[in-house]
């Protein structure tokens, strides 16, 4: 069994107040990310169909011509290939995002 313990992985920022921490398997990509308020990833598109979940906060997304606040509790699918992107909203947030397949540019 692999396991992990979330918080003693080296983060990553690929965008100033955006951290993440990367888990891969065989078939998808497991990713965590802490948004501080107004941080976000530009609006992009990849091949990769993907899942996500707020745990804390709120973040605004937009996924292809529809915005949404997507609250704590609440989760969003990004089909292959759409245009979307996201920003954190007023609190700080954490969110966890699931790519198949996996995301070979995140390793």
């Amino acid at each position: 069994m692999n396991h992990f313990v979330i918080k003693e992985m080296n983060p990553r920022t690929p965008a100033p107040g955006v951290e993440m921490r990367v888990i891969h398997g065989d078939r998808m990509t497991m990713v965590f990310y802490r948004l501080q308020p107004g941080a976000g990833v530009p609006v992009h598109a990849h091949p990769h169909e993907q899942i996500g979940t707020v745990l804390r906060g709120a973040i605004e997304l937009t996924v292809g011509e529809e915005k949404r606040k997507v609250l704590e509790g609440e989760a969003y699918l990004v089909p292959p290939n759409v245009i979307h992107g996201g920003r954190c909203a007023e609190l700080p947030s954490e969110i966890i995002e699931v790519f198949s397949p996996p995301r070979e540019d995140f390793r």
